[in-house]
């Protein structure tokens, strides 16, 4: 009985952003549970080196474009059938100090982070809404409690990636919905390549760190696929810090 509980056979998850890093890391995860994946990318390449690598669908369209986010999703619950699971981690970093920081960067960043949650959200829910059951997770960040030097912006866009999670089951639980965040800590991705290759940030970040190192993205599939499923049945609005403990140290 526990083992079923988080069994995914028979479930449908699309997953954002999922050509690399985390958000293809999620996606193997939910595979190996049972999940069909269906994965979401910008880089047309990379998108289709990992479909090939899971045998998984894809489904482009940009999750920034609101019209095209419900149009896409629109048409893939016609053609192909339901979404059960959704995973918006599609994201982006850009690091300068607050005093210099580009706006047209900072607009980006909103549209990436924000606007692309809600818009996919938004498309998946209403179909999830009528079918009384769905898991939307969201990926949020240690910087949606805590901030550094040079990302107020994204410190920002992720704060308000952990706020809209509360709205989002404030909203949709009483349909069935299961709305939460996974607000990872910091793992050795593409996104992180150059603080990883940073031997002083690195130093920093194993003694600030009560794990004292890297997170590795496949240490998030277990945060994923519990609530993704059954198991998470009365969990709604929270945000699961996978971070080595960062978050609950001075």
């Amino acid at each position: 009985m526990p083992q079923s509980l988080f069994d995914l056979t028979g479930r449908r998850a699309l997953v954002t952003g999922s050509s690399q890093g985390i958000g293809l890391a999620l996606a193997r995860g939910l595979a190996a549970a049972g999940a069909e994946v269906v994965l979401n990318g910008r880089d047309a390449a990379k998108l289709a080196a990992a479909a090939a690598s899971l045998g998984a669908r894809t489904l482009a369209f940009d999750v920034t474009d609101h019209a095209a986010a419900r149009a896409a999703v629109d048409a893939f619950e016609a053609d192909v059938g339901p979404i059960d699971i959704l995973v918006n981690n599609a994201g982006m970093q850009f690091r300068t100090p607050l005093e210099d920081f580009p706006a047209d960067a900072f607009e980006r960043l909103l549209r990436t982070n924000v606007s692309s949650v809600f818009n996919v959200g938004q498309a998946c829910a209403r179909h999830m809404i009528g079918r009384g059951r769905g898991h939307i997770i969201n990926i949020a960040s240690v910087q949606t409690a805590l901030a550094r030097p040079g990302i107020a912006p994204y410190t920002a866009t992720k704060g308000a990636v952990g706020n809209l999670t509360k709205g989002m089951a404030t909203d949709w639980a009483k349909y069935g919905l299961n709305c939460n965040a996974i607000a990872p800590g910091y793992f050795d991705t593409p996104l992180n390549a150059a603080l990883v290759a940073d031997p002083a940030f690195s130093a920093w970040l194993e003694k600030r760190t009560p794990a004292g190192r890297w997170g590795k993205v496949e240490e998030l599939v277990g945060a994923c696929v519990f609530l993704a499923s059954d198991a998470a049945s009365f969990v709604n609005g929270h945000v699961l810090y996978v971070d080595g403990g960062i978050t609950a140290s001075l």
